[in-house]
């Protein structure tokens, strides 16, 4: 089984006029923790969606014009993604999708691959979330409860003693800390050492 750790970084937090403009995953076996593939890329937006930018979003992932202006073809990057999806057999009940908020980070990817094409290509459509992770062994080990410790990513960090996420957030960066914060909580049940 894999898990796709997954982050995306728009310029807004509407998909119906914000756009993505980074992706970075990391395809992970499940079992053993062993990461498979890594791809990361600035997606390009043309300077009609740039200006429709939410000032809030920019200062969080820091991108600029300049830096967006020269990232990959929304084509390129979406060929990349089923190559590399293809290459590893990513299908649905194979692999599942795990993200902080998978509520947000998928509604952008549908912006990079319509779910129609996702769907004839068999992708997983779980999409599991670090919180509700952190949300059920908080609880079940009973010494504090979620809505008392928060659910943000930095928040779950802060509880298990590991450092926050880099700032400005970047997308390989969110994977990175996503996994370390996956790895502290659930563990990798055949984990290489």
């Amino acid at each position: 089984m894999f898990g796709i750790f997954l982050d995306i970084e728009t310029n807004g937090l509407n998909t119906k006029k914000h756009k993505i403009i980074e992706i970075a995953y990391k395809i992970v076996n499940i079992l053993t923790g062993q990461i498979i593939e890594s791809f990361e890329t600035i997606i390009y937006q043309p300077f009609e969606s740039w200006e429709q930018s939410s000032p809030q979003s920019l200062t969080v992932n820091g991108f600029s014009w300049n830096e967006v202006k020269t990232g990959m073809a929304t084509e390129t990057a979406a060929d990349t993604i089923k190559d590399s999806f293809k290459r590893w057999h990513i299908k649905r009940g194979k692999a599942v999708f795990i993200c902080q908020n998978p509520s947000f980070d998928r509604g952008f990817f549908n912006q990079l691959i319509d779910v129609d094409v996702q769907e004839e290509l068999n992708w997983p459509y779980h999409w599991l979330d670090l919180a509700s992770m952190y949300w059920m062994h908080s609880i079940a080990k009973g010494e504090y409860y979620p809505w008392e410790t928060g659910i943000s990513k930095n928040q779950i960090a802060k509880v298990f003693h590991l450092p926050p996420e880099q700032m400005p957030h970047k997308a390989m960066n969110g994977v990175k800390h996503l996994l370390l914060c996956y790895h502290t909580i659930i563990g990798f049940p055949k984990e290489l050492s």
